[in-house]
């Protein structure tokens, strides 16, 4: 997807094309790729004088291991503007674009998945939209009503206004549903308690699943307090850390291993696997995901500067540098040296201190995190010229997961003593995540 060209002493390393085929046949939860494909997918590569990695492929793309599922069959499709098939034309270089530029025209064609469908002649019923509606322009937070997709004509339930879970009556018409959404990994993104209603719906209608899988951009390391069920709600459902490092398809694997479904229930789902993916192998989204994620640094820093969304602190909501800077007006310009004013825009209607300078940091060439950082609340409680105004405690400690630490924060600890309070909850974690894996 970049094309770079770097040289080091007399070597060269491309960033090129190659041609893999988007509609081989594939046995699921298989990432084989036969040798036979036919050239037609573009995708990065790496060529140096010893290996060439491969490109990934996601779950959406390889059509022949799903399509036949569907034939036949009305099908629901829960899905969003992330649900795409991607097309490549052969050789066409991509013009290679910053970690802190807005996702862009610059990335390869794609057709949405449903479109796609509907050209193959599969019957979808309907279509289920999650937080941020079926497009994605609605702001973090706000309801989803029902309605009506004015390309296809399709009626669209939503699972985030008066409903999260589909009720019995609008699965009644459905024989299969696929599920297929970019997640970003951190728990309080609301996409994976979408998946576990759904789920749950399923099974209690006996509907089948399809689960098109996708690359976690934060899905090299686990990090964070783990979820006390007392505080479960739709920003945490389950027992897992912040930070899980695990797919969509892992998770549907691991809410129906843990039986998390409740009343012994166990859903009937297919996973197809993103081809020669690895949880170590960078992903660069193609699509924001949602309206306040506008680039891969966003998504490295969601982790860290998602808690602020518990407290005063704005956190680039009314900018177009959202999670990759806060501020605050109790925040000085004399310990604070950048400054910014939010304004409502695309996913942002009535952002945090909406027309007030708000003095903080701006985090953009911070090097990319491969763990959480709290120095930067921290700092930002530690700062305010009154604390006591600075948690909304019920928020906090449901992004949080446990009231734990807004009280370490309250109290002193730095970022090593409260990460240590977190180890046992992690290493539990890693252990019952070690049994859903499907990329080592």
């Amino acid at each position: 997807m970049v094309l770079i060209r770097i040289m080091l002493k007399n070597t060269f390393l491309f960033f090129c094309t190659l041609l893999i085929s988007c509609g081989s046949s594939t046995k699921i939860l298989s990432q084989d790729v036969s040798s036979k494909q036919k050239p037609s997918l573009q995708q990065n590569v790496v060529r140096d004088t010893t290996k060439i990695i491969q490109p990934i492929i996601v779950g959406a793309n390889q059509t022949d291991a799903y399509i036949p599922l569907l034939e036949g069959k009305k099908v629901g499709v829960v899905s969003n503007q992330t649900s795409v098939i991607f097309k490549y034309p052969d050789l066409d270089p991509i013009i290679p674009k910053s970690i802190g530029k807005s996702f862009s025209h610059q990335f390869p064609a794609y057709t949405h998945l449903v479109d796609s469908l509907l050209s193959k002649n599969i019957t979808i019923q309907k279509v289920f939209a999650p937080e941020h509606g079926f497009r994605g322009k609605a702001d973090a937070g706000e309801l989803v009503a029902d309605g009506k997709d004015i390309k296809t004509g399709l009626p669209i339930i939503s699972l985030y206004g008066k409903n999260k879970k589909p009720s019995n009556e609008s699965l009644s018409d459905i024989e299969i549903v696929v599920f297929d959404i970019q997640d970003v990994g951190v728990r309080f993104y609301t996409y994976i308690s979408t998946l576990h209603y759904v789920m749950q719906a399923c099974t209690e209608n006996d509907i089948p699943m399809i689960i098109l899988d996708r690359p976690n951009p934060n899905g090299n390391y686990i990090d964070g307090p783990t979820l006390e069920k007392e505080h479960s709600s739709f920003l945490g459902m389950h027992p897992i850390p912040l930070v899980h490092g695990i797919t969509i398809g892992e998770y549907a694997q691991m809410i129906n291993g843990e039986g998390w479904l409740g009343d012994n229930l166990t859903c009937k789902i297919t996973v197809i696997p993103v081809k020669n993916y690895t949880h170590d192998r960078p992903y660069s989204l193609p699509i924001r995901p949602s309206p306040n994620l506008p680039n891969d640094k966003s998504i490295n820093l969601y982790p860290s500067l998602g808690f602020f969304e518990g407290t005063t602190i704005n956190a680039g909501r009314g900018t177009e540098m959202q999670f990759q800077i806060f501020g605050s007006p109790d925040l000085t310009k004399e310990k604070f040296d950048y400054s910014y004013i939010p304004q409502p825009n695309f996913g942002a209607k009535y952002p945090k201190h909406q027309g007030e300078p708000c003095y903080g940091r701006d985090l953009r060439d911070t090097p990319l995190q491969s763990r959480i950082r709290l120095e930067w609340i921290i700092e930002a409680y530690h700062n305010m010229k009154d604390k006591t105004k600075f948690f909304n405690t019920k928020s906090f400690t449901l992004h949080a997961g446990t009231e734990k630490l807004q009280k370490q924060i309250e109290e002193g600890y730095n970022s090593t003593e409260i990460k240590k309070t977190w180890s046992e909850g992690l290493a539990k974690f890693k252990i019952t995540r070690s049994k859903y894996l499907l990329y080592q």
